[in-house]
């Protein structure tokens, strides 16, 4: 085995073997699954997709929604009870808040109507339901996972939020915005919030490897089939072409996620697409 895997060969030739074999595609064979490392990634890359999609929404659509609303009540009630839970939501580990879903959603209080699933990611019958019954499934068993990947990263991005809309709420045009007698409503949505926007898009570039690299714990605790379940068994069974071919993914990310942060940039402030 150890000759059928190139194991038996010097450090630096499996090495240099190992990057002619990457450089053209060729990501190996795991020694834990028994099928090329390729076949085992194209299988678990869209499942990771789904849950994190999900808990990217999940962070910009409630951190930003929280940061506006802290931002408009600067100093209130309202902005110290939202900046406590943010707070809390940042400083919880995401196993912990797994775990305690989990133990949540597992409780016999609820109705069976209600009850979430806490494993998986569909039900035994789900080729058997139409493209509404598959979508609904998918996310009954999104939900869970989404809330424990993507809540604690939403606290952060609501300070983030509410610093900027501080910030932008204070300039001159605003002013002038509501001197000519805009409603408020128009003021925060139409003038403050899109210039806001401008550093929050920056963290869509940081935000997409801590979610991938958290859906390992995520994945493990939910049994979600997905990146972060493969790379947990490459590493407890030493499955080196597996783990290398992980990272390699992981780091791809972050080179993408800056890649889409610059694109956003450009939808977000014209002034980058007239330059």
């Amino acid at each position: 085995m150890r000759r059928n895997f190139g194991l038996d060969r010097p450090l630096p030739e499996q090495y240099v073997a190992w990057l002619q074999s990457f450089v053209t595609g060729d990501f190996g064979f795991s020694f834990s699954r028994f099928r090329p490392v390729g076949e085992v990634l194209s299988e678990a890359i869209p499942n990771t997709l789904w849950l994190g999609g999900a808990s990217l929404i999940v962070v910009f659509a409630v951190g930003c929604a929280v940061g506006i609303v802290q931002s408009v009540r600067q100093y209130s009630r309202t902005d110290h009870a939202l900046t406590f839970a943010t707070l809390f939501l940042y400083s919880v580990p995401t196993f912990w808040l797994g775990v305690m879903l989990v133990l949540w959603a597992s409780s016999p209080v609820w109705p069976d109507a209600l009850q979430l699933p806490v494993s998986g990611m569909q039900t035994l019958d789900y080729d058997r339901l139409g493209l509404w019954g598959r979508l609904a499934d998918r996310a009954r068993h999104l939900v869970l996972p989404t809330i424990a990947l993507g809540l604690s990263s939403a606290g952060a991005v609501a300070r983030y939020m509410r610093g900027s809309m501080l910030e932008t709420i204070d300039e001159d045009y605003i002013r002038t915005a509501r001197a000519k007698g805009l409603s408020e409503r128009r003021v925060v949505f139409g003038h403050a919030l899109r210039n806001a926007l401008i550093p929050i898009v920056s963290l869509v570039g940081l935000f997409l490897p801590i979610l991938f690299g958290g859906a390992v714990v995520v994945e493990k605790i939910f049994a979600w089939p997905g990146m972060g379940m493969v790379m947990y068994e490459a590493v407890s069974a030493r499955d080196y072409p597996l783990v290398m071919a992980g990272a390699f993914l992981f780091a791809a990310l972050v080179i993408v996620g800056n890649l889409v942060a610059d694109l956003l940039y450009a939808v977000v402030d014209p002034r980058i697409r007239y330059r």
